[in-house]
């Protein structure tokens, strides 16, 4: 017999969009391509993990583009990097507090943790040494030493962001020494397989878009050239389609066992570097952009090439992701395009919750921790989630909430805010009791400053007068 409470909510009731919504989105579609003046633009959306809606607009080889059709996706390739050398962190090969010497020999960029390098905080130089290596072939910059130029470090290490080609080059190197394969090789046998993206390669594959420069004072184009950057490639030489970026943007939320769980997919996405003050509006994470717009918080990335432009945007609290790509040279309308669709689909049709139901699990042990607490007078709650997770919610005015994960060693590590990455204890007394929550030295008692709780200093005789 199936219990009334195990039911689960068919999401393929909400797969198809609406008519109104659709015409929405290929509107919004159309205003990017003409007032991008761009030869040709592809728009596509996911929802709750497949693509749930594709146009093309303009025309490529005489012939309106589709889902199916390649463009350069520029600094997006450096998100799927990303992806590669988180897995190497998972597997032990490397930690990402390591500096990149211990494991790669570089004539720059060493004394960078590959955090460091991820984030864009290595302090090195935006671009390569020499002619426009976007626009110039790999060949002139055969050895690791040849991407760098007479200032290869314009920062302190670690002290801002500064967005750096060559530092991915550097982590496509790192993956290359440690996996003893081509890093698009790897990529390939390592994601792109397990994902089903058969449709993103190093180099184009027909059907693919011819890139374009729009003249700026007259509708006239000229091609631009798409070479094979060598050593460089890592920081933006893939090609991939819309449909393919759809699966990449459920597997970038959801995780998938075989390529990266979903906790280290959670990790890429938490700002490294900003945003410090409570209005930030862009962050950048491990491989990965975060932005703030029209309330919701989005993650992803958007790339440049000669001749292309795109962008792919994911809101995770809507399961929705918005891919933009274009072949123009200056189209950076894509962005914009890419966000605009995600909003039009959140607005027109507002995310249908999942069923509420009730834990699969719910120990005594648990339960006993639920409920009010203080930390010295200040209340807050406690409640338990899936996963034996907890959360904590200040109950008046500010204060420091966090989520929490179950740990195995019967303790909680922070997930978000003051506390994320600290350690939740329940400490019991000698004879089993709940005593007190433990937050990173935190005390939090069961009442506000009660004479005997475990508060540190203690507790003054008098008592509240």
């Amino acid at each position: 017999m199936i219990s009334p409470y195990e039911v689960p909510a068919s999401k393929e009731q909400f797969a198809e969009l609406l008519p109104a919504t659709r015409r929405a989105l290929l509107h919004r579609l159309a205003v990017g391509q003409n007032a991008g003046r761009a030869p040709s633009m592809v728009g596509a959306v996911m929802r709750e993990g497949r693509m749930v809606w594709a146009e093309g607009y303009g025309a490529v080889e005489g012939q309106v583009p589709g889902a199916d059709t390649q463009y350069r996706i520029g600094s997006l390739t450096k998100t799927f990097v990303a992806v590669l050398v988180l897995r190497l962190r998972d597997e032990g090969l490397i930690d990402l507090g390591d500096p990149l010497g211990k494991h790669l020999d570089t004539p720059e960029g060493g004394d960078a943790t590959i955090a460091q390098l991820l984030a864009h905080t290595s302090g090195l130089a935006a671009e390569a040494r020499g002619p426009w290596w976007e626009r110039t072939d790999g060949a002139l910059r055969p050895e690791l030493a040849d991407i760098f130029g007479e200032r290869p470090q314009r920062h302190p290490v670690g002290r801002q962001h500064h967005h750096s080609n060559p530092g991915f080059a550097l982590l496509g190197a790192l993956v290359e020494r440690l996996r003893g394969d081509d890093w698009s090789t790897v990529l390939r046998r390592e994601v792109l397989e397990p994902l089903g993206m058969d449709r993103t390669t190093l180099g184009p594959e027909a059907p693919f878009a011819t890139g374009w420069a729009v003249h700026p004072w007259a509708d006239a184009l000229l091609p631009e050239p798409a070479v094979h950057t060598g050593l460089m490639a890592p920081a933006g030489e893939l090609w991939s389609t819309a449909a393919d970026l759809c699966r990449f943007a459920a597997f970038l939320l959801n995780g998938d066992g075989r390529v990266l769980g979903e906790q280290s997919l959670a990790e890429m996405r938490v700002p490294a570097v900003g945003p410090q003050d409570p209005e930030w509006v862009r962050g950048y994470g491990l491989g990965v952009q975060v932005t703030r717009q029209n309330g919701r918080i989005l993650f992803g990335h958007c790339g440049s090439m000669p001749g292309f432009v795109s962008a792919l945007w994911v809101s995770p609290d809507e399961s929705l992701a918005g891919v933009a790509l274009a072949n123009l040279t200056n189209g950076f309308e894509v962005a914009a395009l890419a966000s605009d669709l995600v909003s039009t689909v959140a607005e027109h049709e507002p995310r249908i919750p999942a069923p509420w139901r009730p834990l699969d699990e719910v120990a005594p042990e648990l339960l006993e921790l639920t409920g009010p607490w203080y930390w010295g007078a200040t209340p807050f709650a406690l409640r338990l989630g899936a996963e034996r997770g907890l959360e904590l919610s200040p109950l008046a005015g500010g204060g420091r909430g966090a989520r929490f994960r179950a740990e195995a060693d019967a303790t909680w590590t922070g997930l978000d805010g003051y506390y994320a990455g600290e350690t939740l204890r329940a400490v019991r007394t000698p004879a089993g009791a709940l005593s007190h929550l433990d937050i990173g030295t935190f005390v939090f008692t069961r009442e506000p400053y009660e004479p005997g709780d475990a508060v540190p200093g203690g507790v003054d005789k008098g008592g509240w007068r």
